[in-house]
Formats: structure tokens, C-alpha cells, sequence
């Protein structure tokens, strides 16, 4: 018998996974995401650029027809990704009141439609916007979380200005919210896959399949980048090796954690060759288990941009497979006490 999952953990699912469905427009977003309330999770998690058309001022039409969809299958918003257009050209920055009223009516939309926090990227609202949010996230019952995710480690002193701008505000209306693809022992399989279709050569793949986390590693494929030889048709994929995949351990994230109020638990595939993707899980269930966590979890897919998986059948096999990690995790924590 799995063991229980902890009390005060909601896990749920981003409607991110189902990109390539709501990009195909075979059917409304809102009857994708509904969907995914009635047969997947309850508790979903919202990309609105992907859902609603009047985004970024969402309309209220568009925002209340999607809570009451979701209300009617039981289905709740734990988080909605907001979006900061900070520049009206290269080189030209909005001012701090331009920047507040692009993000006010996302907030707004963000209540009314019965979500408990908004996103965004770490370090790009800034501590000076930070403070001039605060009192309406107290009105609408919000909190902000700002994400890090695949090299933004918590040991990487990019980062660093921008968690001690939230320590620094002491508010529990500004949190962090922690992507596991910093959690990554090794490269996904399929992903290992596409790269050696693609043409990259012999050499480097051995070492990004063996030796990933070898800071050597991701030199070999900066060099191979700057010098060109990056096939193009595989350009963007390749970036993934230099942004989007992290090098660090569950351990690494001791620190943060009074910080932190959610995860998203991404996975790339379910290829778990040597626990690639459920030890993480484990690792996370373990530190999370020992200093008493509370928040949300959530399963977001980011292999669609290679795979044609089926995003339901794939987020489902996922939940299951972290509610289980996790909750080992916990349980091994407790016991080791």
C-alpha cells in the first residue's frame, strides 16, 4: 500500500501540459481546461496567455465563464501565470506605474476567477514594485510567487539579489515558487534522443548522457553553441541544455525553504532509467517532509516540445507516479527522525 500523502500538499496539474492541444483549437480552451477538472485533477493551475483572448486585461466574460465551468466539475485555481511587459521597445523600460497597471487587471482576473496566487518570473517585478503590490495582494487575498527554475539555483548569485528582495519584505504575499527542473540528475532520455537525430555530435552527447552534472559538461555545450555548430533545426531545443535543465540537489533548496509556498514538479518524460525522474520526487518528498511544507505541487510537462504524447493520459501517469515519490519521501524522512 502507498503510503499517505501529507496533510497541507495540493497536488494538481498545469494546463501548460495541454498546450498542444489548446494551440490545435479542435476544441475551446475552456473546454479543454474543464476537462482536465473532470477526468484529471481538481486543482489546476493556469497559463491565461494560452486561455483567455483578452489577455493581458482579461475580460470578465472570459474569466468568469471559466470558474463557473470549473466550479460545475469541482475544479478549483490554485495559480494563475501573470505576464510583466516591462518595455515598449529594446531599449525603452515602462515606468513603475505603467508596470503596476499592465498587472493589476491579471491579479484582478486572477481573484475572480478563484485562484489563490499569481506568477511570475523571479527578480523581474523588482523590490520597488514588489512594495507598491503589496497592499492589493492583502485586498484580493493574493500571493505573489516568483519562480526559479532549471540554472537559477539558489546557489547562483544571479539569483541572490532577488531572494533577498523577498527576505527582505518579510510578507507572506510574496513567496517562491520552485520549478524542479533544477532538480535534474540526468538529461531525459527522449530529449537525449532528439539531440542525437539532430546531428549533435558523438563526442558531447556522451558526456551530456554520462556525466551531466560535471560543470565540464555544460561548458562543452556553451563552447559548441558560441562556435556555431549547433545544427538550426535543432537551435532552440539545444537551448534547453544552457536554461531550461538545473544541476542542483533537493538539499540545495535548505536555505529558501521558509521562502517557499510551491512547486511545479517538471517532468520532460516518464522514462525513469535510473530514477531520472522519480528520485528527484523522492529527494524533494524527504526535505519538504522534514520541515513541514505546506502548499502546492503541481505537474507541468515541458516535452511537448518534442514529444506527441497525449498530454492527459501522460499527466495522469505523472500524478501518480509523484504522489507516490513524494509521499516515499516523506514517509523515509519521518522515519529516519
Amino acid at each position: 500500500m502507498a503510503p499517505e500523502f501529507p496533510t497541507g500538499w495540493a497536488l494538481g496539474a498545469s494546463s501548460f501540459n495541454w498546450t498542444p492541444e489548446i494551440t490545435a483549437a479542435r476544441r475551446t480552451a475552456q473546454d479543454i481546461v474543464t476537462g482536465i477538472a473532470g477526468s484529471v485533477t481538481k486543482t489546476i493551475e493556469l497559463e491565461p496567455g494560452l486561455l483567455w483572448r483578452s489577455f493581458p486585461a482579461p475580460q470578465d466574460a472570459e474569466v468568469v465563464g471559466l470558474r463557473d465551468s470549473l466550479a460545475a466539475q469541482g475544479g478549483r485555481v490554485s495559480i494563475v501565470g501573470a505576464s510583466l511587459d516591462d518595455f515598449t521597445s529594446p531599449t525603452d523600460r515602462r515606468p513603475l506605474q505603467e508596470r503596476l497597471d499592465f498587472l493589476v487587471p491579471q491579479l484582478q482576473a486572477a481573484r475572480r476567477v478563484g485562484a489563490s496566487g499569481v506568477r511570475l518570473p523571479i527578480g523581474q517585478a523588482g523590490t520597488e514594485l514588489l512594495h507598491e503590490l503589496r497592499p492589493l495582494l492583502h485586498e484580493l487575498d493574493l500571493v505573489l510567487y516568483e519562480e526559479m527554475q532549471g540554472q537559477q539555483s539558489p546557489l547562483n548569485p544571479a539569483v541572490a539579489p532577488a531572494l533577498d528582495a523577498i527576505a527582505g519584505l518579510a510578507n507572506d504575499r510574496v513567496r517562491v515558487l520552485v520549478d524542479i527542473s533544477m532538480l535534474m540528475p540526468a538529461l531525459p532520455v527522449t530529449y537525449l534522443e532528439e539531440l542525437r537525430r539532430g546531428g549533435v555530435s558523438p563526442e558531447l552527447l556522451v558526456r551530456l548522457e554520462n556525466d551531466w552534472r560535471d560543470p565540464a559538461t555544460l561548458d562543452a555545450a556553451t563552447a559548441l553553441l558560441r562556435s556555431g555548430k549547433v545544427p538550426p533545426h535543432i537551435h532552440t531545443l539545444f537551448m534547453n541544455l544552457l536554461i531550461r535543465f538545473g544541476r542542483s540537489d533537493a538539499a540545495d533548496l535548505q536555505a529558501i525553504l521558509p521562502l517557499v509556498g510551491a512547486f511545479h514538479l517538471k517532468f520532460w518524460d516518464l522514462d525513469d532509467d535510473d530514477r531520472r525522474v522519480s528520485q528527484p520526487l523522492h529527494d524533494l518528498g524527504g526535505l519538504l517532509g522534514r520541515n513541514g511544507f505546506t502548499g502546492t505541487l503541481t505537474s507541468e510537462w515541458g516535452g511537448h516540445e518534442w514529444l506527441q504524447d497525449d498530454p492527459t493520459d501522460i499527466t495522469r501517469r505523472h500524478l501518480a507516479l509523484a504522489e507516490t515519490a513524494l509521499a516515499e519521501g516523506a514517509l523515509a524522512a519521518r522515519a529516519a527522525v
